[in-house]
């Protein structure tokens, strides 16, 4: 059978396997995904349909948290498992709160690489990065990062609603912890990751679609999720539903405040020691 390639599309991408990158660019209207991709989220909507809600919910979460910490004096963002570029990037959000941000994404996926490369490429403050999160050495040591960050002052770790795709034979906490270590006081880490503890049925049969993709989903416990962030004093309100960090009083929420229904929850939280915006 003849498939057909968008021009976007690396000539080695697979275009039969669907890939959870590309499926959340099309849960978020986004045009970079195949007919693979589409046919098992739609799969993915009819077990959870809330799913898009919760990348909305995510994606807001991910404006609010990085306009937060820019607002702090942060002026370094390590976006990982960043995805494919969508429309509030973190980039965009963090120099409108502090001009001088720099901003680095990285994902192993052809696809968010190559278009996240191609919007890039006139930013002179953002750079995105072909690697896998699950291998800091290699992240950190990339040469992509050699002097665009500078590791001796803070910076902000991002992890949104990625580590749901890491199993625990991977060692999330370990690889969180990489990152951590290669920070100095007064960075920050924010994250987002989906729960099971609201609604373990739903949860669990779209869990099940997504053996099919490249990368299976693992759901954790709001106390598994907390010990992720080990090492981190978390800002108010810690560890919460998404929708309830630092909500925005004149947003009305789609699902009514359900928290229930997004099984989402995030949290940012700062490297002791340091200051506040030190540079």
């Amino acid at each position: 059978m003849t498939h057909y390639r968008p021009a976007w599309a690396p000539d080695y991408v697979d275009l039969e396997t669907p890939a959870e990158a590309r499926m959340y660019d099309f849960y978020l209207g986004g045009s970079h995904n195949f007919a693979a991709d589409r046919r098992l989220a739609q799969r993915a909507i009819d077990a959870y349909p809330d799913i898009r809600a919760y990348c909305i919910a995510n994606r807001s979460f991910l404006r609010r948290s990085v306009s937060a910490l820019a607002t702090l004096g942060v002026d370094q963002f390590l976006d990982l498992g960043s995805g494919i570029p969508t429309v509030g990037n973190v980039h965009e959000v963090a120099r409108s709160a502090n001009p001088g941000a720099r901003t680095v994404y990285v994902d192993a996926d052809p696809v968010a690489y190559a278009h996240g490369a191609s919007l890039l490429a006139d930013e002179p403050d953002a750079r995105f990065l072909q690697a896998d999160l699950r291998d800091p050495l290699a992240v950190l040591g990339h040469p992509g990062l050699d002097g665009f960050l500078d590791f001796d002052r803070p910076v902000a770790v991002l992890l949104y609603s990625v580590l749901p795709f890491i199993p625990d034979a991977d060692g999330p906490a370990d690889i969180v912890a990489a990152y951590r270590d290669a920070t100095v006081p007064g960075s920050y880490l924010a994250l987002s990751h989906g729960t099971a503890d609201y609604k373990p049925d739903q949860v669990g049969a779209l869990t099940e679609v997504y053996t099919e993709a490249i990368h299976t989903m693992h759901p954790r416990s709001r106390a598994a999720i907390l010990d992720l962030m080990s090492g981190y004093d978390l800002l108010e309100p810690g560890l919460t539903d998404a929708i309830l960090w630092r909500p925005e009083p004149e947003v009305v929420d789609p699902l009514g405040g359900d928290v229930t229904r997004y099984s989402l929850y995030a949290a940012v939280g700062r490297l002791p020691g340091g200051r506040d915006g030190d540079s």
